[in-house]
């Protein structure tokens, strides 16, 4: 089978495309770099000739809030027209649990965007949501940082490896189209403010998180659940711990 990965250069895609192409499928790396660009069209109509599934991972290049929403609304136009006039049978697009319940983050924002552009197209259609990845852990920290403080909410988050992602973006894709979204996180819940400690612990990061129920994520005041996904997710095996403790060794 034909699939053409929108965004095959990136942190997913490289690894979605590797994963596709040893279960014996056409995978096809799509972005910039391989003469295909969504938001120009260039490349795009030729890529997707033959392609049974088309699945998009890509990223905004910026992610100011006016540019990032302009870029999903724009390469998804784009993409899901040239999909409409190619015969592809079904649209696989990679979302955020959450994107719906935060909408002072412009990101998320502009992910409801993209969402509602593949619900409204002719395309039979995955959404495939992950809540945040291990390896934006450290980002996390980074963003909520002030000196040597680190402010953070204690509302649940249910982090997973990316590898898990692409596992799980594997099936979807492979799957039919549910016409509808689909959830996956880490078989986890924990506190977000406990989550990065245990990170900057192991890293021996002298930094203090100092839990804050008004301490934003991301431009947003979180609920206890805003970032845990329903109770019909698919769970992921790999435990934030196993990660950890692999990560630190390896340096």
């Amino acid at each position: 089978m034909k699939i053409v990965v929108i965004g095959g250069s990136g942190l997913i895609g490289k690894k979605l495309v590797n994963k596709l192409r040893e279960l014996g499928h056409q995978a096809v790396a799509a972005s910039p770099s391989t003469g295909v660009n969504t938001i120009t069209g260039e490349g795009l109509a030729q890529a997707l000739v033959g392609a049974q599934v088309v699945v998009d991972v890509a990223n905004a290049p910026s992610w100011e809030d006016k540019a990032v929403l302009e870029f999903f609304e724009t390469s998804g136009r784009n993409l899901l027209a040239a999909e409409a006039a190619t015969g592809v049978g079904h649209h696989v697009a990679l979302s955020i649990v959450g994107t719906d319940r935060l909408p002072e983050n412009g990101y998320y924002r502009a992910k409801v965007a993209q969402e509602n552009l593949i619900k409204a197209s002719k395309v039979p259609y995955t959404i495939l949501r992950s809540t945040q990845f291990f390896e934006f852990v450290g980002g996390i920290a980074q963003e909520a940082s002030d000196g040597q403080t680190i402010r953070l909410s204690p509302a649940f988050i249910q982090p997973i490896l990316s590898d898990d992602v692409v596992a799980a973006l594997a099936e979807v894709t492979l799957e039919a189209p549910v016409n509808g979204m689909v959830e996956v996180g880490g078989p986890e819940k924990i506190h977000l403010d406990e989550l990065v400690r245990r990170f900057l612990s192991a890293n021996k990061d002298t930094r203090q998180v100092i839990t804050d129920v008004h301490a934003r994520f991301y431009g947003s005041e979180l609920e206890d659940y805003s970032l845990i996904p329903g109770d019909n997710a698919r769970i992921a095996p790999t435990r934030f711990e196993d990660w950890l403790s692999r990560s630190v060794s390896q340096r």
